[in-house]
């Protein structure tokens, strides 16, 4: 049975945000809590279960990634939750964000400084430099770590001393009603660590906004929506921890001549009408420079020539597609009167003689007579 596609079954776009998708999982996964639904907890637990497969999927960056270029396969390997059993486990997530939320904290945090946040980086390439490859320089605005105090927070020649609230572990638990929830320090976010002088530099994050130039290889043969992972290059992460992970988000520009269909090219190709009648050799552009067709006589407008390897070579496999050019006769115009007067010569000879030099036109024109007889008939 095919399963359901992940954004619908979390009801969110292709394109929403972390925070959307996480706000649409918590609601489904209180609705279908198998407590919450009595009359059919079987049900609710096999609908729980798909959310939170989705969920997983979807929240985690790189495989959401593989996930949009190669579907449910590209992380069916991955996802540890498939097929086991339904554990207190699977609603701990749940319950620790939900209450985390209403009661201040962070749901299930780590203590300790946190990771980095990942950045999205939007390139637009030409379609030349998505089929050959590029090297491109970037210049992103990020959270770097600051030199000033080693990314410590405190005042140059001073250190941080163990936070006085949860004494170093980072992390307090609070009584709410019936529930006991552990959540972030709201004294040190976590860290375990308090800083009494604050750097005057970064004002105790251990962190300063600057614009990195960095180099990114892209390989050959990526298409709009392919993602490229520059791991450690994203935000640097809080007081030390490591940073985060930017992914360069592709999207390949319209070309004015060629249109791509994975890794096949299509092109429209204007032929004369004396070519098309009488046959020739022409030359077709592609992307590697020009190549010659044989354009055999007799060849009708939306005829379809494929030049095979003429297309773009795969990221994965190294497979090269193919070009197909689709012919496109153009009628002769600015006609002089002796064009003209040629013209109807031929006309008159090809209507002429019982012989049929247009078959479609015959065939059209046979159906249409045939189509009104049995009307008035």
């Amino acid at each position: 049975m095919a399963k359901e596609d992940y954004y619908k079954l979390l009801g969110v776009e292709r394109n929403a945000s972390d925070a959307d998708i996480k706000k649409h999982y918590r609601s489904l996964a209180m609705k279908f809590h198998p407590d919450r639904n009595k009359d059919n907890p079987q049900a609710a637990e096999v609908k729980f279960k798909q959310i939170k497969e989705a969920y997983e999927a979807l929240s985690d960056a790189k495989k959401r990634s593989a996930y949009d270029q190669f579907g449910h396969a590209g992380v069916d390997g991955s996802m540890g939750g498939q097929g086991g059993g339904f554990t207190a486990d699977s609603f701990s997530d749940v319950f620790g964000d939900v209450f985390g939320d209403i009661f201040g904290g962070g749901g299930r945090q780590r203590s300790g400084p946190q990771r980095g946040s990942d950045i999205r980086y939007n390139l637009e390439l030409s379609l030349e430099e998505a089929v050959v490859g590029t090297e491109s320089k970037l210049r992103v605005p990020v959270l770097v770590a600051c030199k000033e105090c080693d990314s410590t927070g405190a005042k140059k020649g001073t250190s941080p001393i163990i936070c006085s609230t949860c004494h170093g572990h980072g992390q307090v638990r609070m009584q709410q009603g019936f529930f006991s929830v552990q959540q972030a320090c709201p004294t040190c976010r976590g860290s375990g660590k308090q800083i009494k002088d604050p750097c005057t530099f970064c004002r105790g994050d251990g962190r300063v906004q600057e614009t990195k130039t960095l180099s990114a290889k892209i390989p050959a043969g990526v298409d709009t929506g392919d993602r490229i992972r520059l791991a450690g290059e994203g935000e640097a992460g809080e007081r030390g921890a490591p940073a985060g992970d930017l992914y360069v988000q592709i999207h390949v520009k319209d070309h004015p001549i060629f249109t791509r269909d994975g890794a096949n090219l299509y092109c429209e190709l204007p032929i004369s009408f004396a070519t098309a009648c009488l046959g020739d050799e022409i030359s077709v552009p592609t992307l590697n420079g020009r190549v010659l067709l044989k354009v055999p006589p007799e060849t009708q407008t939306g005829k379809l020539f494929r030049l095979r390897g003429k297309g773009v070579k795969q990221v994965r496999g190294g497979a090269v597609g193919d070009m197909i050019c689709k012919v496109n006769i153009e009628t002769p115009v600015h006609l002089t009167k002796e064009q003209k007067a040629l013209i109807e010569q031929l006309n008159i000879s090809l209507t002429g003689g019982g012989k049929q030099h247009s078959p479609q036109e015959s065939s059209w024109t046979d159906g249409v007579k045939s189509f009104f007889d049995k009307l008035t008939g």
